[in-house]
């Protein structure tokens, strides 16, 4: 079978107007695919150039191999449908070791067409680090290798100020890109950049936050040889996602007519406040799963879908949604009920296998995060506790009840078989040490820990007693057969 190339799918040449830090499946599955896209339907007309920003592995002969073409192929449920849809994706078109081949890297600091930074280095890339050298080649840090990169930038160019360049983090931590401006500001100050390199990446340069958001599975291994089969050609760098995707670009000053992506159709905002679409992801996305998944693995489940596939667990989840968390929030309803109609979708995508045990690590942290902001709303909203909420701190307490700590984990029994939980290590110890105490008091004891939850849940009224009883009822009686009785068969 023919390996997928260039001769299979010619292109434009066109110039190089992003230098990508990270060439991993996420950033090919949605920043790269959708900047193909805005090729074929507008006149952005810019190529991808890929930077490796670490020393470790390397995909890049694969990419060479195939002369930087690969296939996407989203895979989901629309509108209840499922649906396949594949594209051939033509927009890189270099591949650069920072490490072993860095004249090649650093002279994209001197590249007229260069506009974008775009980065995936994971949460541990934007972290300052004072004892980055300038000197080495590259620095050890992103933010060393872009601080320099910057400056290299603006010298050659004499600080012409229509030759910074907009940077686009997608790292999943918070005001990521008002972090990783820091580190760079903080840098120029040790490195001695001085004030006219400071007053260009304040005047010439954009950084901007972003929220993105779509499941990418990544190679489809044990897959590849049917799907190859369909596409009619070999592709060992195919990557997998699903149809769902958002990216949200907050910026101070307007971006979209250098970046038009919306215009092509594609699910991309731009704001000068993500701060809402954050807030609508983590308490009905990320929110859903926390608050259902302790209960559906109490309930014999083992995988998201499975567990969507039982109609009590699937109302369990969108009761949560509609009737408790979506009243809370602030943006237009409409668009509330129209983002959690596409969760319930997500979760019932038949192509991703998404174990709940590996939704629950650090499930104390995440409840606190994802679920507390609904609970304590709903509560200042209406003078009532909602009841499904209030179950899902029962259910997360189920969770780790009984359990033993065994080389840093919690060892728990389900129907006699041992599962493992992983969380902060106070969190584990405190289940261990109170799983023999009372429900009463074990609820008392975890909901007043200010160490786990912020405030002293204890004091939200009649929640103590809910929770506990629920627990008692859970512990006595099993997770399906209290669920059934409270939520319906």
């Amino acid at each position: 079978m023919e390996r997928l190339s260039a001769s299979m799918n010619p292109a434009p040449q066109r110039p190089i107007r992003v230098l990508q830090y990270g060439e991993g499946n996420f950033l090919r599955a949605f920043v790269d695919y959708m900047i193909d896209i805005a090729n074929e339907k507008t006149d952005f007309n810019g190529s991808v150039a890929l930077v490796k920003p670490i020393a470790m592995g390397d995909l890049f002969p694969a990419f060479k191999e195939q002369d930087y073409r690969y296939t996407v192929m989203l895979r989901g449920l629309v509108d209840g449908e499922a649906v396949e849809q594949t594209r051939v994706v033509t927009s890189v078109a270099d591949a650069v070791d920072a490490y072993q081949d860095y004249e090649q890297y650093a002279a994209y600091a001197k590249l007229d067409t260069l506009r974008f930074i775009v980065s995936n280095t994971t949460e541990a890339g934007i972290v300052l680090d004072e004892s980055d050298r300038i000197e080495l080649c590259p620095p050890n840090t992103y933010p060393g290798k872009l601080t320099k990169l910057l400056y290299e930038r603006a010298e050659h160019f004499s600080y012409a100020q229509d030759k910074g360049l907009i940077i686009l983090p997608v790292e999943l931590i918070d005001d990521n890109g008002i972090m990783l401006k820091q580190c760079v500001k903080q840098l120029s100050k040790v490195w001695n950049l001085g004030e006219k390199f400071d007053a260009w990446l304040e005047t010439a340069c954009v950084f901007t936050s972003t929220l993105v958001d779509r499941i990418v599975t990544g190679y489809p291994r044990g897959e590849d040889q049917a799907i190859w089969a369909k596409l009619g050609y070999e592709d060992r760098i195919l990557v997998t996602a699903e149809p769902f995707g958002l990216w949200v670009i907050e910026s101070d000053k307007d971006i979209s007519a250098e970046l038009p992506l919306p215009q092509c159709g594609l699910p991309v905002v731009y704001t000068d406040n993500q701060k809402p679409y954050k807030q609508r992801k983590v308490r009905i996305l990320n929110g859903a799963h926390t608050s259902f998944v302790p209960a559906a693995f109490q309930c014999g489940y083992d995988y998201v879908l499975d567990a969507m596939n039982d109609p009590m667990i699937a109302r369990f989840m969108q009761e949560t949604l509609y009737d408790e968390v979506i009243p809370t929030l602030a943006l237009p309803k409409e668009d509330l009920m129209s983002f959690a109609e596409a969760v319930t979708g997500r979760f019932r995508n038949p192509f991703i296998k998404h174990a709940l045990l590996s939704i629950c690590l650090n499930s104390v942290s995440k409840w606190r995060a994802r679920c507390m902001p609904s609970l304590l709303g709903y509560v200042d909203k209406t003078g009532k506790l909602p009841p499904h909420l209030t179950f899902s701190l029962a259910s997360l307490m189920g969770l780790y009840h009984g359990g033993k700590l065994v080389d840093g984990k919690l060892e728990c029994q389900r129907d006699g078989q041992t599962y493992t939980l992983q969380d902060d290590a106070a969190v584990l110890a405190f289940f261990a040490a109170t799983s023999d105490q009372s429900p009463a008091r074990q609820a008392e004891a975890f909901l007043s820990n200010e160490a786990f939850f912020g405030p002293d849940l204890c004091k939200v009224p009649g929640l103590i007693e809910s929770v506990a009883a629920s627990l008692a009822d859970i512990l006595n009686r099993g997770m399906r057969t209290v669920m059934t009785e409270k939520f319906g068969g």
